[in-house]
């Protein structure tokens, strides 16, 4: 499955989140990532976040499509990260 992920965290844990989602997923932005996870993939990021984040304070958002070919993504300005440069 193809897997956006956004968040609002608060800067004293942002590095470790970021850090985090790196092992995983494709950086884009800022505070977003986005790449290809299975379930159990999945489900391991949603843990390894819920170890770092405090939910009173912070918040993730996922957008879970079925195929990255059912995204349409446009950029505006300068792309931070291109996917087409991955190996």
């Amino acid at each position: 499955m193809y897997v956006i992920v956004v968040y609002d965290i608060e800067q004293e844990r942002v590095g470790k989140v970021c850090q985090f989602l790196r092992r995983y997923l494709n950086w884009v932005q800022n505070s977003a990532f986005e790449g290809e996870l299975s379930e159990g993939r999945l489900e391991q990021v949603k843990a390894g976040l819920k170890d770092i984040i405090d939910p009173e304070h912070d918040s993730i958002y996922f957008y879970i499509l079925r195929e990255a070919r059912w995204v349409r993504k446009e950029i505006l300005g300068q792309s931070k990260a291109p996917i087409s440069n991955i190996i």
